[in-house]
């Protein structure tokens, strides 16, 4: 049910080591909404057991729906935290047919307010271990405003400027990094997007969550981020959909990730455009192979499309069943963990081809 692919150093590593928890320093979140789902069993394993007893840094960085899950991992009990998470999101629903961006975004600081409780915004900022970072995209010019023709005509520009070449967005988009002051992560970015560290803090973790999944035009803006310049800030997707840069640990970085596919930012979705597979020399992906998304319902992975294709109670029903069914993936990695077969682990040249 899963797959694993390996770049060349971390599978040079895992043939000389083995495959275990205590090679990874580093994990990865990608974007994507409830296609996160498919990856909720494994979550609940890899933070429950594969990573339980850690006791050296593991700095986790995610954007969008994957900020919102290095989030539960920061916080003391991390299953309990994605579990309310999953439960929560998949509940969703909203009391207009055609629901505005405020009435969203107000169901996701009411979610947000959920997962977090009384206590983890604490737990995360002060976790001497599993150390959460939060991607968001400071939006400069037209796709700053929260006007929806002016926001919709940057947005247009956005795309037309990425199908030419990545770098023409670096105008629009600044890539801004929440994270604990006590973490030792670093990147570097060959498209040079302008990249701003921020330390978490009470006043800014909130806002900086939220503004991290917040998808233009669907969801509001979160504007003026506490210890950043003023400014709107959006969904981390939009530059790191799913993540075209180098990290730099001082271990591998773990990448579980919903589907076979890899693409740099938002506006490369539509597109074939690979990342670069020097950038996850030192990754290993772990994705569900196609065999388990036919045997999902629908014979798809969920995605927000499903909030207007399917009623609320088909929709809430389907995406049970794909939280139950991705134990399937959790139970795959154990497997694999218990067996030690490393022989199946595929080069990542074969992902980003």
């Amino acid at each position: 049910m899963i797959q694993i692919y390996a770049g060349a150093s971390a599978l040079k590593t895992i043939q000389s080591e083995g495959f275990n928890a205590a090679l990874f320093s580093g994990f990865l979140g990608a974007s994507g909404g409830p296609k996160w789902f498919t990856l909720f069993g494994l979550d609940k394993y890899l933070f429950g057991e594969f990573f339980k007893d850690r006791n050296s840094p593991l700095n986790i960085m995610g954007s969008s729906a994957g900020a919102f899950r290095a989030a539960c991992f920061g916080q003391s009990d991390p299953v309990a935290a994605i579990t309310r998470l999953a439960t929560d999101y998949a509940n969703t629903v909203y009391d207009s047919q055609k629901p505005t961006p405020g009435e969203i975004t107000e169901k996701g600081r009411v979610l947000l307010d959920n997962v977090l409780g009384e206590h983890g915004v604490h737990e995360i900022i002060n976790n001497p271990i599993r150390k959460a970072h939060f991607v968001v995209a400071k939006s400069n010019g037209f796709v700053a405003s929260e006007n929806k023709l002016a926001q919709g005509v940057g947005l247009v520009s956005s795309f037309v400027r990425n199908r030419v070449n990545r770098q023409l967005l670096r105008s629009q988009y600044e890539r801004y990094i929440f994270q604990p002051a006590s973490s030792d992560m670093t990147i570097s970015d060959p498209d040079e997007f302008a990249t701003h560290i921020t330390y978490l803090t009470p006043d800014n973790l909130k806002q900086a969550l939220l503004a991290s999944g917040s998808i233009p035009i669907v969801m509001a803006g979160i504007a003026d981020i506490p210890d950043c310049p003023p400014g709107m800030y959006r969904d981390g997707g939009i530059v790191d959909y799913h993540f075209d840069i180098k990290i730099h640990n001082p271990g591998l970085v773990l990448y579980p990730h919903f589907s076979q596919t890899l693409r740099a930012g938002w506006f490369d979705k539509s597109l074939a455009r690979p990342v670069r597979e020097c950038n996850y020399d030192n990754i290993v992906v772990i994705c569900p192979t196609d065999a388990f998304v036919a045997s999902l319902p629908l014979k798809k992975i969920p995605d927000r499309k499903d909030f207007t294709e399917l009623d609320s109670q088909t929709r809430i029903k389907v995406w049970h069943q794909v939280l139950s069914q991705s134990e399937q993936l959790a139970d795959g990695f154990h497997e694999f963990i218990n067996t030690q077969a490393i022989e199946k682990i595929q080069p990542i040249s074969a992902l980003v081809a």
